[in-house]
């Protein structure tokens, strides 16, 4: 049974930092692409960040700079690293690994900024 498990979450004042954990069990993460997703209060679910099986990431534009997307294979881990906090980051954050089946996503963790 495939589970990817968000941890990390938590309240913090804006400019501050929190990293998120998405571990997996059941899936090797290295072989696939994982990718961070937030849906913010009333909005939709929309892509914050990529790392692929090759190594190449990506970021929305929002994030560009303060956001950091890892990998730790030994752990079968996946972060995201954020910097400098702003209140509309404020959303559920959700991980999910993209490969050749269904993708498979996390339960997501709660991530609030305040002002």
């Amino acid at each position: 049974q495939v589970q990817l498990v968000e941890s990390g979450g938590g309240s913090v004042q804006a400019g501050g930092s929190l990293r998120l954990s998405c571990a997996a069990s059941g899936i090797t993460l290295s072989k696939y692409a994982v990718g961070w997703y937030r849906q913010p209060p009333g909005k939709q679910r929309e892509f914050v960040a990529l790392s692929t099986s090759s190594g190449t990431t990506d970021y929305a534009d929002s994030v560009k700079g303060r956001f950091s997307i890892s990998r730790d294979n030994a752990k079968n881990t996946v972060y995201l690293q954020m910097t400098s906090l702003k209140p509309e980051d404020t959303a559920v954050y959700y991980c999910v690994a993209t490969g050749s089946a269904s993708p498979y996503w996390g339960q997501g963790t709660q991530v609030t900024v305040s002002s």
